[in-house]
């Protein structure tokens, strides 16, 4: 029997549109972030810390949705460059607590001014930006409902 089904179009695929928007995503991030020798994942760790800190590790981890052995790699970079500083709870010895760095702080005003041009270069309203977090929610909420469904059999 012939196959009636129309063949799938690459460009007609969500996850390949999706796949595409978040690479050059990542190229206007790395642009705009090279003065600051910070990459995306390291940006989203300021972004969190800039708001929250000070967090321990499994807190920030929590935020970002990554796990502390990808979390690790990141965070001693960002000490490297002097974002921030990690120590050892007074608490608990096995928790590291992250501190922003006085120039984390300096510098975040001039991090966001970089970045905020990505509204300027998608043009989009308030209500189209709006609509597209919404859009995107309810497709990461659907994929959690799946992969909940997935893993538990």
């Amino acid at each position: 029997m012939p196959n009636t089904q129309p063949p799938i179009q690459l460009n007609s695929q969500l996850c390949f549109q999706l796949y595409t928007a978040n690479k050059k995503f990542n190229k206007f991030y790395q642009d705009a972030l090279s003065p600051f020798s910070l990459t995306y994942p390291q940006y989203i760790a300021m972004l969190t810390l800039w708001q929250y800190a000070p967090l321990s590790v499994k807190e920030l981890g929590n935020h970002l949705h990554l796990d502390s052995g990808t979390l690790t790699p990141l965070l001693k970079r960002l000490e490297s460059h002097n974002w921030i500083k990690r120590e050892r709870s007074h608490k608990d010895e096995r928790t590291v607590i992250i501190q922003l760095t006085h120039m984390a702080v300096t510098n975040r005003d001039s991090v966001f001014k970089r970045v905020s041009n990505c509204f300027k270069v998608l043009n989009l309203t308030p209500q189209e930006k709006a609509a597209c977090s919404e859009t995107i929610a309810t497709i990461e909420a659907h994929l959690d409902h799946y992969n909940e469904q997935h893993n538990a059999n």
